[in-house]
């Protein structure tokens, strides 16, 4: 029996990847990775409900790297998916290596992503990968060349599947004639395609290129603000968003808060100034109930612990300093 390991991220491509292999009698196993921009529940998921076992790698500070610097560039948005596609191919050919698999394979279909799908590209990420001649995709094996695992027996070529194109269509009727039901819907799941968000990151990486997988967490909560080019306000919204900045707390982190009122919590990151710390508690003191009071006190904790004595911010400024 052939062993076979697939890049699993939950959703009904990869998983009906994995279903046509262990259809046929491939021992599959699945790895799914975790970077700030995505993570491995709906892996965890579809990897219990098809009875497959699934290996979790954070590759985070690895996979950062390379988004700063794709070598194939960008898609619509920050999101590096031939580079993406190619790193984890590395990556997990470097398990199959250590652990004996036969080749690796995930559920990309020919002509799904104008971009990063279509022949050419799907030709790059196996070839950047370094695995290029053990990479394989069942669901459109039929219409791409065949690959050594199946002049080698390891796999049946006849029972892979001819999808191509942008249209669901195919996989929901391989989905009911096998039995996989509670899918996710397509799209979605990886913050780097998100208008807004790679708004943000372009903004963090612009000011600061060193940044880090713990930099980029701030990003995915509550309001920002660009404060000066060596600081930013992430403010919270709501009591979710104020546990989470209480989670990202870093010694060099600054909390702050209104005195006497309720409102959110605000954290300023970088290296800020005397007036960046004085716009940050205008800010804060503008989102909170004081923010129609003529003047406030905001409580200032982590490298200073001096309250700020201030005015809060109009709306219509501080609109201009949102991210």
């Amino acid at each position: 029996m052939s062993k076979a390991l697939g890049l699993l991220s939950g959703g009904l491509d990869s998983t009906l990847a994995a279903l046509a292999l262990q259809r046929q009698g491939v021992e599959v196993t699945c790895i799914a990775f975790v970077t700030p921009f995505f993570g491995a529940d709906k892996a965890r998921k579809a990897a219990e409900k098809i009875g497959v076992p699934l290996k979790v790698h954070d590759i985070s500070e690895v996979h950062l790297e390379m988004v700063k610097k794709p070598k194939y560039g960008y898609g619509k948005n920050m999101n590096p998916c031939i580079d993406c596609h190619a790193m984890m191919f590395r990556l997990a050919g470097e398990i199959m290596a250590k652990e004996g698999f036969d080749f690796l394979f995930s559920g990309e279909v020919l002509g799904q992503r104008p971009m990063s799908q279509n022949a050419n590209a799907l030709r790059s990420v196996a070839n950047y990968s370094g695995h290029p001649e053990r990479i394989l995709r069942p669901l459109s094996a039929l219409l791409l060349p065949k690959t050594i695992m199946e002049e080698e027996g390891l796999v049946d070529r006849t029972r892979l599947l001819d999808i191509s194109g942008r249209s669901r269509r195919p996989q929901e009727a391989c989905a009911k004639a096998w039995g996989l039901t509670d899918y996710p819907a397509s799209g979605g799941g990886c913050l780097l395609t998100e208008k807004h968000f790679s708004d943000r990151l372009r903004d963090l990486f612009a000011h600061q290129p060193e940044a880090t997988p713990a930099d980029v967490e701030l990003l995915k909560i509550g309001r920002q603000f660009r404060l000066s080019p060596s600081s930013k306000l992430t403010l919270g919204r709501n009591q979710a968003d104020n546990d989470a900045i209480n989670q990202q707390l870093r010694p060099d982190h600054i909390l702050l808060r209104a005195a006497g009122v309720a409102g959110p919590l605000g954290l300023i990151s970088g290296a800020p100034t005397p007036a960046d710390l004085e716009l940050g508690a205008a800010l804060v003191a503008a989102y909170g109930k004081g923010k129609d009071l003529p003047r406030l006190l905001v409580n200032l904790s982590g490298a200073t612990e001096c309250p700020l004595e201030v005015t809060p911010l109009a709306r219509d400024a501080a609109a201009r300093l949102l991210l």
